[in-house]
């Protein structure tokens, strides 16, 4: 008897994809005719130049937008608005003051049916996973950045989603906070096998934690490029192959 395959979850399609704004009357486009397929399970970075539209993409991925035309399918279905096979980590982790550690965690899941015994199991769960335990019951006041940020990332890992979009999550924090939590995203990323996809500005941070790169244009009749990043994990900085990858991407952003 054979078995039917496993059901693919996280794979995202985007089909001919076009945003604009108004500004002044006139239409500004953001996105043009974005075509791409995310495997199940990838990492993927996207980058640009301020206003290239990175963030625009991100969130009409994430159903917190609306597209001028074309279509985003996950899993092979077609989607519109929110959904729970997808979850956001912003660059802020808009934490609950009022809540602990472990309260914030468990919050999303109450809204989805799950019971508080369930969920507190759960939240604790996460929480070790990203390296809190001892802070189960500590409010957001009483944590660092890097510490909040973690708390964000739990909480959005906790409803389980095939999807994770992250909007510059590491931006405001430290350099050696930001490199500690690269490490921490990476870990997580191959621990719970998620399709993750990231926004950031930092061309470094995007070649340590993706399999590839999108590079959006800011020029509207240009084409995006897809970087493939064939390198090892944990990756090494100071590699002579991480060091071509990021000397390519300076060149393309015409930093060198």
């Amino acid at each position: 008897m054979s078995l039917a395959p496993a059901a693919i979850r996280g794979e995202v399609t985007i089909r001919h994809l076009s945003k604009s704004y108004t500004l002044d009357g006139r239409p500004l486009p953001v996105l043009d005719n974005i075509n791409l397929k995310i495997r199940s399970g990838e990492s993927l970075a996207i980058v640009g130049a301020s206003g290239s539209g990175k963030t625009t993409l991100l969130r009409i991925l994430a159903g917190l937008e609306d597209a001028d035309g074309g279509e985003v399918l996950i899993d092979g279905k077609a989607v519109s608005g929110v959904g729970a096979e997808r979850a956001v980590i912003f660059q802020e982790p808009r934490l609950l003051p009022w809540l602990t550690v472990l309260e914030n965690v468990a919050f999303g899941l109450d809204t989805r049916g799950v019971s508080r015994e369930e969920a507190k199991a759960r939240a604790r769960r996460y929480v070790q996973l990203v390296g809190l335990q001892s802070f189960e019951n500590a409010y957001p006041r009483q944590l660092s950045g890097g510490m909040a940020q973690r708390v964000g990332i739990a909480r959005a890992l906790a409803v389980q989603p095939e999807i994770l979009l992250l909007d510059e999550p590491l931006g405001a924090l430290d350099a050696m906070t930001k490199i500690g939590m690269q490490q921490e995203l990476t870990r997580i990323w191959r621990d719970e096998d998620v399709t993750t996809i990231l926004v950031t500005h930092d061309l470094e941070e995007a070649i340590y934690l993706a399999d590839r790169i999108l590079i959006l244009p800011r020029e509207k009749n240009a084409a995006p490029r897809l970087i493939e990043i064939d390198l090892p994990r944990p990756r090494d900085r100071s590699a002579p192959e991480f060091v071509r990858h990021r000397e390519e991407l300076l060149t393309l952003f015409g930093l060198h």
